[in-house]
Formats: structure tokens, sequence, C-alpha cells
């Protein structure tokens, strides 16, 4: 292909830019579909699931809408490499619409051919990122972007039909990561319908007597309770060397990435020298154990968080640093009950309102300790475990494979987007 076919646009001469919309707290958690920073943050296409609702009017929904082809951006965010996460709607999303960190481009120029999904790849290709953010200015001691900036950047555009041949390439893999994603959710989801049939509405102890227990909830009198320090366990955290992470070595695992099942953020990669992860004696991860976000957050307030990782998910090696608990019974079908015996509501409780009362937002050892938990001994604990561990190795090696699949994609993006002689 010669040169002379790819042509060069700034974007303001083919994409209008809308501001998002300011929603306060009080009409969050019900309504219609809200995308967020989160939801454009380190994603490619916006997913079909959208989690964050919130009550919006029809006036906002009109004006604030998402339509196919629309390409969202973050408009601030603490850094610049968090900027200009761009997202594409491959659909129109009936009543969405998007708050105030990001931005909405919109196609306005019919005149050009314009693929959204090779714009949307295009906006990730590191040369143009580092454009992109270096256009980036300060508001308080957040980066941000005007409209003036992003519309004077420029995109290369070769002909519509290799527009289209390089997003097909690219989505191919993103499909893939998605088509993983979606086997995910419906494995943690079947693993958690059995969690709440056994041990929240105790389906299987239908036949037992019901007694009080130490978390204000009648149980089977057979289930019992105790609390984790009575149960052979361990709890430890891990550390950074003086003068914290270093460009590279093993890589430490912070609360940051300690959110949910199958989720990390590679972009925020830290690492220890491995003679110091070899002398620390603790805090390594060797999988499938409990990991608890420890400590962070505003004054006043502790968000529990609750992760795992194994089958060389995120890496074959790393370690937790001084923010993240390990918790580990010794056993992989038992950590896995943990995993989602943490997330009711009592403990949920018990770690938010213990973290919220320190200065610095935290929990520590006691407050894991004194946890209640279903005796570990129980036949059906046991039983769930070795349910839930075959689901949980895919939802693991599925993730490894996403992390592949990115890596080769990010590997064929800057390829694809430059001119061929």
């Amino acid at each position: 292909m010669s040169k002379t076919e790819w042509k060069e646009y700034r974007l303001g001469e083919i994409y209008e830019v809308h501001n998002g919309l300011s929603k306060g707290r009080e009409f969050f958690g019900s309504g219609y579909p809200f995308i967020s920073f989160s939801t454009v943050f380190n994603k490619w296409f916006i997913p079909e699931i959208i989690t964050d609702l919130a009550q919006t009017t029809e006036s906002e929904q009109e004006s604030y809408s998402i339509k196919a082809g629309d390409i969202l951006v973050t408009r601030t965010s603490e850094t610049a490499d968090e900027l200009g996460m761009s997202c594409v709607a491959l659909r129109d999303i009936p009543n969405a619409t998007y708050n105030g960190f990001c931005k909405r481009m919109r196609q306005y120029n019919k005149d050009v051919d314009v693929d959204s999904k090779y714009v949307g790849y295009y906006m990730r290709n590191p040369e143009f990122r580092k454009n992109f953010q270096a256009f980036a200015g300060s508001m308080s001691t957040r980066a941000s972007l005007t409209n003036d900036a992003l519309l004077g950047l420029t995109i290369k555009l070769p002909p519509l039909a290799e527009q289209q041949r390089i997003a097909k390439i690219l989505s191919s893999l993103d499909d893939k990561i998605e088509l993983n994603n979606a086997i995910n959710r419906n494995l943690e989801e079947q693993a958690q319908a059995i969690f709440k049939s056994w041990f929240i509405d105790f389906e299987p102890f239908g036949g037992n007597e019901f007694v009080d227990s130490p978390i204000e909830l009648k149980i089977p009198k057979s289930l019992k309770m105790v609390q984790i320090e009575e149960v052979p366990h361990t709890l430890e955290t891990g550390r950074r060397p003086k003068g914290g992470a270093v460009s590279e070595g093993i890589p430490s695992i912070g609360a940051e990435n300690v959110k949910q099942l199958g989720v990390f953020d590679f972009s925020s990669n830290k690492f220890i020298p491995r003679e110091f992860a070899e002398s620390l004696g603790k805090g390594k991860i060797n999988g499938y154990e409990l990991l608890l976000y420890k400590d962070g957050g505003k004054p006043g307030t502790f968000m529990p968080h609750f992760s795992m990782f194994g089958e060389g998910f995120p890496y074959e090696e790393c370690y937790i640093n001084e923010h993240v608990f390990k918790l580990d019974f010794g056993d992989k079908g038992l950590n896995i009950f943990a995993y989602f015996y943490f997330q009711m509501d009592h403990v949920v409780s018990w770690l938010a309102n213990n973290g919220g009362k320190a200065a610095i937002p935290g929990i520590n050892q006691n407050d894991v300790n004194a946890i209640w938990i279903y005796d570990l001994s129980n036949p059906k604990v046991k039983e769930f475990g070795n349910i839930a561990k075959p689901m949980f190795e895919q939802i693991l090696k599925n993730c490894k494979q996403n992390r592949q699949l990115a890596i080769l994609r990010d590997a064929f993006l800057p390829k694809l987007m430059s001119k061929k002689d």
C-alpha cells in the first residue's frame, strides 16, 4: 500500500465533542445505565453489561445519549497515563448516559469514511497516546484535556476497507477476551448461586434444628461456627524494600489490584528485587489464597474488597505488599469457600466498621481473626469447595489466556497502524 492512500485529519474535521453529565451520589443505585470512568478505563469497547445505574431524565438521556459509533475518552484522571482510554460503542445503548469524567466523540462529517472500531484502536496506539498526553494540562491535582486540545489531535486513515481489515484483526482478539470474560462471569455466578443455596438459604440442611448464632442469623445446628483464630490458617502481608518499588524484578501486588476475581490492571505494575523477595519469607502468592484489601481510602471510610490469583494469573511468580492480606486455610477448596463467605453482609459490615475507625482506614490481623465462620470441617463446606474448585481453575486459566491475547493485540496494534510503503 502506498503512503498516499493514508490521509491525515484533525479529529475536529470528523468529530464533535460533548462533555459528560455530573450526578450526585444520591442519584446512584437504580435507574438507567450510567457510564463512568471505570467503565471506560482500560476497556476497548463499552461492555454488554453496565453495572453502574443512575436516575436520569428523558432530557438528559437525549443530550448524553450513547449511539453506535460513538467514542468515549476519559476527560480527567489522576495521571496523564489514564487519559484518553478510548471506548467504542458498537450499538445504541437505550437510556444510557455518561458521566463528567468522560467526553463523547460523535462523527458529524459524513464525507470522511471512518470505521469507529479502527479509530478506537488508533487512539490506543502508543504514538497517538503520547501526543494525547502531551496536550494534557492540569486541573487542581488531576490531569485533564480540553475539547480544543482533543479536536486538534491528528489521526491517519487508510481507505475504509483497510480500516475495517485492521479493526477485524484486532477485534478478533478482543472478541475472544470478551468470550472468556462472559464464561468467567457465568462460572462465578454458578458458584455464587450454590453458595447462597447452601450457606444462606440452607437448603441442604432442611431437616436440621436451627439455632441462634454469633452472626445474628439462625443456622442449622450441625453447621456450627468458629472464629478464624480457632482454625489452622496463615494470615500475612508482604512488603517492599526501603525506597519503594523498582523498575524490574518480581511483581509486587498492591491493594489497588485486590478488587474482585479475575480483575487486574497490568498498567500499574510494580516490582521488587529478586534477592529482596527471596529474603522476605512471607507474602508470596502460591495460588488460591484469599486476598483482602488491607488499608486505604478516605478517612472514616473503608470498603472491603477480595480477590484470588492462581494458574499463572496474573504472574507465574509474584508477592503482595504491606497493603494486602493473604489468608490461606491450606486447601484450595476451603479458600474458595472463604472467598464467597467473606462477601456475606455480616463480614463486609464487620470489616467496614472496624476499618473505618482507624486514622488511616484499614483492617488488622485481629479484625480478620475475630471473624466468625462456618466450621471448615463440615462435610458440606468441603463438598462446596470440591464443586467450586474446577470452576475457579477455569476462570483463572481464562484470565491467563486473556493476558496473553492482550499482549498479542498490543504488539499488533502499532504495526497495523503504521503507514505501509
